[in-house]
């Protein structure tokens, strides 16, 4: 694909401040939970108590007696709930649609009174009796890993016959979001169709979900979400609690907010699951792999289907001919697990790349050179050529900012006075995908623009991106220009997940932009306009004038002047963009990057910390550098919890996650921070769309793990194979 002319290209890649900045900083931005509608009423679950087993007796009479309850919904009363036959939903089954528990902190019942404090007490009173069986919450052990998801050659004989090889297990634990911001919903019903002011990453997706379970057109349910407190995937899809909230304002004819708690949202709102990955690489003496096989498990719940897509990156990754990547999907007694922060890739590059990493180490060769010698001339898991690709220069980049050439390879070789330095790197890639967006552009009589589109900005910038395109389009600089997002009412948008939601607003945005210009260029050319008689197509807008090429530079009419002649307020035109569906066929279409890490290791006092990262990444033009530096810093402090402190403990007797607090499941902070040196590539894929965009979003954080367990083992001598990395661990280093 060609790149297509910007008429204010410099509008483009600039490092604008969030044009939504100040209504967040001053308090003016409205989340969810802020909403506060007349007569609201306010719900609280009830949540099992055990993991496995059916509720035998649900006592409700004495909260249904207390102080401002209106219901106690549960199976016996709850109104019809349906399935969906289509879109996207990680838990599946309706909310209180049968007695059988399946994890622990399964909605039971729904208490819903005047006041928050009111429905908690309530909630607190209903006794549920069950019959309890113990729950398997247990790890992944050695289980088969029967599909095939990726296969070329035969990799188990070429195994067998390198002369150099590694087989080694790694697993990663469960994780949970976390997000700032609670997952909740403000419903209300008026008698035919809903409002639900949502926590959602995809309101579209949302909308057309919550019609077919509460069993009614998708044109009598609006969904808002115009601010998210993050989300990171976990917020993807819709989950029971909302269904719950929109049946309770339909049933008392009021509206009903159902915010639910922290330790709520490690049990019914979603998770990485637990993955245990198995990797063999077989390679010749002078580090060419013959072979390399990834079989994976990752855990799921009793019902559902979601996968962790470990092995999606696995075969363009690195030439080799022969490969096979196999998974399966144990079942274990826990919540539905979900999309979180680059899934699959995430915990996939963390074994591929500590694999690596120790065929490396095996065959004596520097670890940037190992994957340097093993670059792909094209994607080998599919046959396509690469629409772009520049690891080899993240690589060669990162290990120069780095200072890379003054590592010592021998382990605990690098020390600053009684500090042990390691030194660990790692490649990272994540797939281009783009899907379907309508948008509409309007210029105004007053000079001002507005764009609407029924995506969200989940804090990662979308808002000043769209603001930027269109002022590519018209020079209207960004403070004159609204952008209206985050409502099903709005032309259509995709969910923000999986880095897509830029790559593929853009097109959809310009080509909106183009055809407002173009309708206002046509009022300048009919009628009365300042330029009768001439062709529209000789017209552009720029900062709010509408010229001709061959005007002077001060020449031009004030859009104003033109909507006022034709008594017009206002010029509209809409765009679309489509999902790419066509080109991925013909190409092989993805981001990639390096990770280089200097950890320090102080054994007297057992303190490991991550002291400095510099990444490198090839993610196409990047639109915003100062919102995509954003993202990737973020991904990398989430790397850092990854690697060094998250993991969601189960209690083998209950079921229950016995750290679901920010006290006991520790994230990341400004005090764990490294120092951050993060750099991109400039190669806009004008082959993806005409601005050459890809995410990275979920890039920056796959990867970053193993980068810090190569340099642990750089360090101390301890291949870390098991995350998070525990000092117990290192003692003995």
């Amino acid at each position: 694909m060609a790149q297509s002319p910007l008429a204010h290209p410099d509008a483009i890649g600039q490092p604008y401040t969030r044009i939504d900045g100040p209504a967040k900083v001053s308090g003016t931005a409205r989340y969810t939970a802020d909403f506060m509608l007349p007569d609201m009423l306010h719900a609280v679950p009830v949540c099992a108590t055990i993991a496995h087993g059916r509720i035998t007796q649900l006592e409700t009479e004495v909260a249904e007696t207390m102080p401002g309850v209106h219901i106690v919904l549960h199976q016996g009363n709850r109104p019809a709930l349906y399935r969906a036959a289509s879109g996207s939903i990680d838990e599946a089954r309706p909310p209180l649609d049968d007695n059988i528990i399946r994890y622990y902190g399964q909605y039971v019942a729904l208490v819903v009174a005047d006041t928050f404090e009111q429905a908690q007490a309530a909630a607190h009173a209903v006794q549920v009796s069950y019959d309890s069986q113990t729950p398997d919450v247990s790890p992944l052990a050695d289980e088969d890993t029967p599909n095939i998801e990726s296969e070329r050659g035969d990799a188990a004989a070429a195994h067998a016959s390198a002369p150099v090889t590694i087989d080694a297990v790694y697993t990663t634990p469960v994780e949970t979001h976390n997000s700032m911001e609670l997952h909740a919903c403000v419903a209300t019903y008026d008698g035919q169709a809903y409002t639900l002011y949502e926590t959602s990453q995809g309101v579209v997706n949302h909308r057309d979900v919550a019609a077919q379970m509460l069993g009614t057109g998708k044109e009598n349910v609006r969904v808002i979400s115009h601010y998210l407190g993050s989300g990171f995937g976990g917020k993807l899809w819709i989950w029971p609690h909302s269904l719950l909230a929109a049946v309770a304002s339909r049933l008392l004819s009021r509206p009903v907010k159902l915010v639910i708690s922290r330790a709520m949202t490690f049990h019914s709102a979603g998770h990485r699951p637990y993955t245990r990955q198995r990797l063999l690489l077989g390679a010749t003496q002078d580090g060419k792999l013959m072979s390399l096989q990834h079989h994976y498990l990752s855990q799921v719940s009793m019902l559902d289907k979601y996968r962790e897509r470990c092995g999606e990156a696995t075969p363009r990754m690195y030439s080799t001919p022969n490969l096979k990547v196999t998974w399966a999907m144990p079942r274990r007694h826990v919540g539905a697990p979900t999309s979180m922060r680059g899934p699959g890739a995430v915990p996939g590059m963390y074994a591929l790349e500590s694999a690596m990493d120790e065929l490396a180490i095996a065959l004596q060769i520097d670890p940037v050179e190992l994957r340097l010698r093993n670059e792909p001339e094209h994607d080998e898991g599919n046959g396509l050529p690469f629409s772009s690709r520049h690891l080899r220069e993240c690589l060669q980049q990162g290990a120069e900012r780095f200072g890379w050439q003054k590592r010592l390879p021998g382990v605990g070789e690098m020390r600053r006075g009684d500090e042990v330095l390691g030194w660990g790197v790692a490649a990272c890639s994540w797939l281009g995908l783009r899907m379907p967006t309508d948008a509409r552009v309007s210029l105004h009589a007053d000079g001002s623009a507005h764009l609407m589109c029924a995506t969200q900005d989940i804090g990662t910038g979308t808002y000043t991106i769209l603001a930027q395109l269109v002022s590519a389009e018209t020079g209207i600089a960004l403070d004159r220009i609204q952008v209206s997002l985050g409502d099903t009412q709005l032309p259509a948008g995709p969910v923000s997940g999986g880095s897509a939601a830029t790559a593929s607003i853009a097109p959809a945005a310009l080509e909106a932009t183009r055809n407002a210009v173009q309708a206002a260029c046509q009022l300048a050319v009919s009628g009365q306009g300042p330029y009768r008689g001439r062709s529209a197509k000789e017209l552009t807008v720029q900062a709010g004038r509408i010229r001709a090429a061959d005007d002077s530079v001060d020449a031009g009419v004030p859009l104003v002047e033109v909507l006022a002649a034709a008594n017009v307020s206002h010029v509209s035109g809409d765009g679309h963009g489509g999902s790419g569906r066509a080109l991925k066929k013909q190409y092989s279409i993805n981001s990639y990057g390096a990770h280089f890490v200097e950890v320090v290791w102080h054994a007297a006092t057992a303190r490991l910390r991550v002291s400095r990262v510099v990444t490198v990444i090839d993610g196409g033009r990047i639109l915003n550098p100062r919102t995509g530096r954003s993202q990737i810093e973020g991904a990398i402090i989430m790397g850092v919890g990854m690697a060094m402190l998250e993991q969601t403990h189960y209690d083998s007797r209950s079921g229950a996650p016995v750290n679901s607090n920010l006290a006991d499941y520790i994230v990341a902070t400004h005090a764990d921070a490294p120092r951050l040196d993060v750099n991109f590539l400039d190669y806009p894929d004008y082959i993806w769309n005409e601005v050459g965009a890809r995410g990275i979003g979920e890039i920056g954080l796959a990867g970053i793990a193993a980068a810090i367990t190569n340099a642990v083992y750089h360090a101390t001598g301890v291949r870390v194979r098991d995350l998070p990395v525990r000092i117990e661990d290192l003692l003995h280093a």
